[in-house]
């Protein structure tokens, strides 16, 4: 079931959706108690195997290209939110 902004999940607020595929959809969401924007993945299901692979995976790695992974819900991951700068990426030349 699709979020809307305002709604919550667990102490998340839901702001927007950033994405959608086939494993679901990542939300960027606010997390009142540290004061600060997250990212949201919410899994279409309760969590697979491989959504808990992913876990496990973004937990054992520690660098500055892959996002921190701050919290595991039921159907959820809570990822640090990084602000897309797409806009400012200049095209190739053709």
């Amino acid at each position: 079931m699709p979020l809307s902004a305002g709604d919550h999940l667990g102490p998340y607020e839901v702001l927007a959706l950033i994405g959608a595929g086939g494993m679901g959809e990542v939300y960027r969401a606010r997390d009142a108690r540290l004061n600060r924007d997250v990212a949201v993945k919410v899994s279409k299901e309760e969590f697979t195997e491989r959504f808990a692979r992913e876990a496990r995976a973004i937990a054992a790695l520690n660098h500055t290209n892959v996002c921190h992974l701050y919290d595991v819900g039921p159907n959820y991951l809570v990822l640090e939110y990084v602000e897309s700068h797409a806009a400012e990426r200049s095209s190739p030349a053709r």
